[in-house]
């Protein structure tokens, strides 16, 4: 018995990285994954990866920035299984790295839009769609620690994922009588070509080799490690299933132990 038998998911970012993973363990678990991304050809790359584990997908290639798209997405899950059980709002947009006196409008405004907007469309479309009517259903969102104490050059990013952060708390609040939780996982560095790819620029910035940056990056976490994506999905799985059913409105750090709270 799968730890989500059953329910239906949607995952935005489903086309690589982190997104990729969830829709393999979910499939294991048991539940019936939605893929959604900007690009149709790597959906289906994750799309071939589930079929694999025993069990179809549901393409939508879908902007999370496009109102329209996104009320699309949610209704093509409608129509095709009546209902939405868990929606993980993945879909992130990292922006070009800007001191504050650089930043452009067009940056700021594009990371934004992906980050805090594109969630909050999502997640008011399950909502008006299925979970309210249903009266469950569990909400992810994915922050960053660059929302905990910022990050040099990622003004936009940072204060996108904080905003991500409180949208969670809100939409907690405002769904628990309904019976829906809203929370978010907070990752540091996930060992994928995203991080990897930052980490070798970094390096050609300042003239090093990308393990001095890894070994940077890791020595400030008590595990002395950057988090696998499978233990990120990990933490999703988690609060998406039933075990988390009195948790609601937390940011659960997921990053070795550089950030502890408590």
């Amino acid at each position: 018995m799968g730890r989500v038998d059953d329910k239906v998911v949607i995952i935005t970012g489903a086309g690589e990285g982190l997104g990729r993973v969830m829709a393999q363990l979910f499939t294991r678990e048991g539940a019936q994954v939605v893929l959604a991304a900007r690009r149709p050809e790597p959906l289906e790359e994750t799309r071939a990866l589930v079929q694999a584990e025993g069990r179809d997908a549901l393409v939508v290639p879908t902007d999370v920035t496009d109102e329209a798209a996104v009320e699309h997405m949610v209704a093509t899950t409608v129509r095709e299984f009546g209902r939405v059980d868990v929606m993980l709002n993945n879909a992130s947009q990292p922006g070009i790295d800007l001191h504050v006196w650089e930043q452009t409008l067009e940056n700021w405004n594009r990371c934004i839009a992906a980050v805090v907007t594109g969630p909050m469309l999502c997640t008011r479309e399950v909502l008006k769609q299925s979970m309210l009517e249903q009266r469950s259903g569990s909400i992810v969102n994915f922050s960053s620690t660059a929302s905990i104490n910022g990050h040099p050059r990622k003004s936009h990013y940072a204060v996108a994922k904080s905003g991500l952060r409180l949208l969670t708390k809100t939409t907690a609040w405002e769904v628990g009588p309904y019976g829906i939780r809203c929370n978010c996982v907070v990752p540091g560095g996930i060992a994928t070509d995203l991080l990897f790819n930052y980490w070798d620029r970094i390096a050609e910035e300042r003239g090093v080799t990308a393990n001095v940056i890894r070994e940077e990056s890791t020595k400030g976490a008590a595990l002395r490690k950057v988090a696998e994506p499978e233990e990120t999905a990990q933490a999703a799985l988690f609060l998406a299933s039933d075990e988390s059913s009195a948790i609601t409105g937390q940011s659960i750090v997921v990053d070795s132990g550089v950030h502890m709270y408590g």
